[in-house]
């Protein structure tokens, strides 16, 4: 099946939250995001610079969610796919959909899901040996 003729992309507009939380949860991406935290979720979503997503008529099957200025940095949030709709280059179109939208000028930053490691190399990220996180003061063990 060619995606060319059943997947549809839009860039921005207002989103179904519980649509995105089923995509969510359907990607498997769910599982490290607080897909039962309506209100962080709610939050993710209104505050996002730059969302694109797929679409086979009337469902979401992909999104691609940024933070950006759209001059030097974006970065890629959240890439979901619905399993069912992986491996036909739907990650790959978000991503240059996504990309389209940033000035030339604009790089493309993200941390990757453990599952996803081998997968941002095939589409033309390069690895970052200077990367950091600091996790949230709630979510860190307590002493």
């Amino acid at each position: 099946m060619k995606t060319d003729d059943i997947i549809t992309y839009r860039t921005g507009g207002k989103l179904d939250l519980d649509r995105v939380i089923e995509l969510y949860r359907a990607s498997t991406l769910g599982e490290r995001r607080p897909v039962d935290r309506i209100d962080i979720m709610k939050d993710m979503m209104d505050n996002a610079d730059l969302v694109v997503t797929a679409w086979d008529g009337d469902k979401m099957v992909g999104i691609s969610r940024s933070l950006t200025d759209f001059s030097y940095v974006a970065y890629l949030a959240d890439l979901a796919v619905h399993q069912d709709y992986q491996k036909m280059g739907i990650g790959r179109q978000l991503i240059e959909r996504t990309e389209a939208e940033l000035k030339s000028s604009c790089f493309l930053t993200l941390l990757a899901a453990p599952k996803a490691q081998d997968y941002y190399g095939k589409v033309g990220f390069e690895p970052h040996p200077r990367a950091w996180v600091k996790i949230a003061a709630k979510e860190r063990p307590k002493n």
